[in-house]
């Protein structure tokens, strides 16, 4: 009876807010258009416009073609992602490849091809338990091999959060650094893409962010995925690389051949100017390279930043940036990192001026397309 109540009452409450929102002409009617079009088209001004469906436009604008690292390919995100853990294979006989489905090419075609390459010693798939994979990527690198581990989407993540955070990034601390995991890298797929739902959706990195002794990367061109892959994998210290799931296909430009690594730790200046700062990582890097500008009245934009590691001590840059420049506006992508940057960004700007946080909405993403694409334009 309980339940029944509490259903009841939930649903009297979604039409009295629906009265309210039609009274007070929010949204349109709904009408034979469809629920969907009733909750998600505002009204318009004359009420009898049609309606259209309204979702995010996504456009992915290469960088320049470098020439600094010798002959390129067109590769889209999964391709240079493929590329640099075919280098890094080559390179290191010890570096091995597992997770789920792996062996197979992966549910995203990251390690198509590489079994056959390299063997199935060498690329293999695990049972469905990311706690077990990344335990076991663990014990491979205190032995002094590379685990390059998969977790199959970040959203899956959690079950493996004590062994990041209670295990990886603690052992070498907890030993006197007689002993380390530092050869560990974990990838995921990340982010929203627009039909993942719930469990397809989510960005965890400020989950991970938070603790020292792990480095977080969120790269944000097909360029910098590989570059960044390859530092992570070479870096002495337990890596979390997130891969922006809809820049897999979507993002496409021309990229090395051969393997080279882009420093972490570091803030990229895309775009300098005198007046506003916009400060972003990942897909929001591209979204809002092409097509923010600043408001009129506000002046040129200036420092737009792609940070390639995600830690609350790297702020150096930053210092530097607000001596320089009054206003920052940071982006992110989903509410969970608010308390990321909150309060780093406040101390900086406590004396030299303000800033404000750009954030999704507080909520899970929907099944339905539109309205994940809502959220992400939001």
């Amino acid at each position: 009876m309980a339940a029944v109540a509490a259903a009841a009452a939930v649903a009297v409450g979604r039409l009295l807010r629906l009265r309210v929102a039609r009274v007070e002409g929010h949204w349109h009617p709904l009408s034979g258009g469809g629920l969907l079009r009733g909750f998600l088209q505002p009204a318009s001004a004359d009420g009898d416009a049609a309606q259209k469906r309204q979702v995010a436009h996504f456009t992915f604008q290469p960088d320049p073609e470098t020439v600094e690292y010798g002959q390129t390919q067109k590769m889209n995100l999964f391709q240079a992602v493929t590329s640099a853990l075919d280098n890094s294979l080559a390179k290191d006989p010890t570096a091995v490849i597992f997770g789920e489905d792996v062996a197979f090419g992966g549910v995203f075609r990251c390690t198509v091809g590489l079994r056959d390459k390299y063997g199935k010693d060498r690329v293999f798939n695990t049972p469905l338990c990311e706690q077990g994979i990344v335990g076991f990527g663990i014990g491979i690198a205190v032995t002094g091999a590379t685990a390059i581990a998969e977790i199959q989407f970040a959203d899956y993540i959690f079950p493996a959060f004590d062994q990041i955070v209670n295990e990886a990034a603690k052992y070498r601390y907890r030993s006197g650094d007689l002993f380390n995991c530092g050869s560990l890298t974990i990838r995921s797929p990340w982010g929203c893409v627009g039909h993942g739902a719930l469990y397809h959706s989510q960005s965890p990195e400020a989950f991970f962010a938070h603790c020292p002794g792990i480095k977080v990367v969120v790269p944000r061109s097909p360029f910098q995925a590989k570059g960044l892959l390859l530092s992570c994998i070479e870096d002495k210290n337990p890596c979390i690389f997130f891969e922006p799931k809809i820049l897999y296909r979507a993002a496409v430009e021309q990229v090395p051949i051969e393997p080279y690594t882009i420093p972490l730790s570091q803030a990229e200046v895309i775009q300098e100017g005198s007046d506003v700062t916009l400060v972003a990582w990942g897909t929001q890097v591209s979204s809002g390279h092409t097509s923010w500008s600043c408001p009129s009245g506000v002046g040129k934009l200036s420092f737009f930043f792609f940070i390639t590691h995600a830690s609350p001590h790297n702020l150096s840059p930053f210092e530097i940036m607000f001596i320089k420049v009054c206003e920052s506006v940071s982006v992110l992508k989903r509410s969970s990192l608010c308390p990321f940057f909150r309060f780093h960004m406040s101390v900086i700007a406590f004396d030299v001026g303000s800033h404000c946080l750009i954030i999704s909405m507080s909520i899970h993403v929907a099944a339905n397309a539109v309205i994940s694409f809502l959220l992400m334009a939001e």
